[in-house]
C-alpha cells in the first residue's frame, strides 16, 4: 500500500490559486518586478487579446507540475508486507587473534594448506551467518585490542570486517587480557542478561596492560560468559636440512590460562587442532547458545517521492523551453 509521511502538506495545493486571486495583475510588462516564464502578455499590435489556447494549456501544465511537487513534499512511501525476524536479545562478541603466530600454515582447507587466520575466517564467517537475531561485535587483537565492529544486527558488515582483517594488523604480540577488558567495556552499559564473548587465540598473553585472569574476574562480575578456543596443530612435519622432522607448532599455547578464563566466567574451553575441529566447536557453540528467542515484525518502506519530483521537473522544463521558443519566434 501507499502512504504519505507528511499528509498535511496537501494544504499547499491551492496556494497558486490563492496567490493569483489575492494579488493584482501587473499593468506593464516592462515595469514588472517578477516575470513568470510560462505566463506571457497575450496582446497583439492593435492592443487586442489574441487566442489564448497556448497560454491556457501552459497554465494547466504548470498547475500539474505544482500538484506533483506537493505530492512529492508529502513523502509518498510504498509499504511492503510484514516481515518477521527472530531476535534473541543476546550480545555476542567475537575476539580474533591477529598476532604473528597466526600465520602458521598448519590447517587444511579444501585440500590446501592455509594459515590459522584463513581457517578461522572461513569457519567463523559461517558461524556469524547463523547467528540470526543476535547483536554481534568484532574485536581484533594482537599487541593491542581494537573494536572493529560494535554490537550490531548487521551480520554481513561484521563478516566483511572479519574477512578484511590481516595478520599483524594489531601488532605481532598477543594481548588476551586487553581483548577481554575491551569486551567488558563494550557490554558494561547494556542491560541484556545474555552476554557472550568467543575468544580465539593460538598463543599466550605476551602484551597489553591487563592480565587475562584479572580481566576474567572483571568479566565474571559483569555477567560476561567467555568461551575460549585454542587453535593450532599439535604436530606438524616440516622440511629440514637433513630431511624432515616433526615439530609442535602450538608449543606457546597457554591452555591452562584459557581453561581458567572459561571456568571463571561460566564458559568452556575448546581445542581446535584442524579445520574440522574448529567447525565442530562453532556447531557446539550454536547448541550451547541457542539463537532464537522471540520474533519481531517490520514493514519495509520504499520512498516514491523522486518519481513525482522528476515528473514536476520535466513539465517545468518543457514549459520553460516552450516559452523561450515562443518569444524567439
Amino acid at each position: 500500500m501507499i502512504t504519505f509521511e507528511w499528509p498535511w502538506m496537501l494544504l499547499l495545493l491551492p496556494l497558486p490559486y490563492l496567490v493569483r486571486r489575492m494579488t493584482s495583475p501587473v499593468g506593464n510588462a516592462s515595469e514588472a518586478a517578477l516575470r513568470v516564464p510560462f505566463i506571457d502578455e497575450f496582446t497583439d499590435e492593435a492592443g487586442k487579446v489574441p487566442e489564448l489556447r497556448s497560454g491556457k494549456w501552459l497554465s494547466i501544465l504548470a498547475y500539474i507540475a505544482w500538484v506533483l511537487l506537493v505530492l512529492a513534499i508529502m513523502r509518498p512511501q510504498w509499504l511492503g508486507e510484514f516481515v518477521e525476524f527472530p531476535v534473541s536479545g543476546r550480545d555476542l562478541i567475537v575476539a580474533v587473534d591477529l598476532s604473528g603466530s597466526m600465520q602458521e600454515e598448519d590447517f587444511l582447507l579444501r585440500g590446501q594448506r592455509v594459515d590459522r587466520l584463513t581457517a578461522t575466517k572461513y569457519v567463523a564467517g559461517d558461524f556469524i551467518d547463523r547467528r540470526i537475531g543476535d547483536r554481534i561485535g568484532l574485536i581484533l587483537f594482537g599487541e593491542r585490542a581494537y573494536l572493529q565492529a560494535p554490537l550490531t544486527l548487521d551480520r554481513e558488515t561484521v563478516k566483511t570486517l572479519l574477512y578484511e582483517s590481516a595478520i599483524g594488523l594489531a601488532g605481532r604480540a598477543t594481548a588476551i587480557g586487553d581483548a577481554i577488558g575491551l569486551a567488558v567495556k563494550r557490554i558494561r552499559q547494556r542491560e541484556n542478561a545474555n552476554k557472550v564473548l568467543i575468544l580465539l587465540t593460538d598463543g599466550a598473553n605476551s602484551a597489553g596492560e591487563v592480565e587475562p585472569i584479572e580481566a576474567a574476574r572483571l568479566a565474571a562480575r559483569e555477567g560476561l560468559k567467555i568461551y575460549t578456543i585454542g587453535v593450532g596443530a599439535d604436530e606438524m612435519v616440516v622440511d629440514f636440512f637433513f630431511g624432515t622432522r616433526k615439530i609442535n607448532p602450538s608449543a606457546d599455547l597457554d591452555e591452562e590460562s584459557l581453561q581458567n578464563i572459561a571456568d571463571m566466567t561460566g564458559g568452556q574451553y575448546f581445542r581446535a587442532r584442524d579445520t574440522q575441529e574448529l567447525n565442530k566447536i562453532y556447531t557446539i557453540l550454536d547448541e550451547l547458545e541457542p539463537v532464537e528467542r522471540d520474533v519481531r515484525r517490520f514493514r519495509p518502506r520504499k520512498s516514491l517521492y523522486y518519481w513525482l519530483l522528476s515528473g514536476a521537473l520535466v513539465i517545468a522544463s518543457f514549459i520553460m523551453l516552450s516559452t523561450i521558443f515562443r518569444r524567439v519566434s
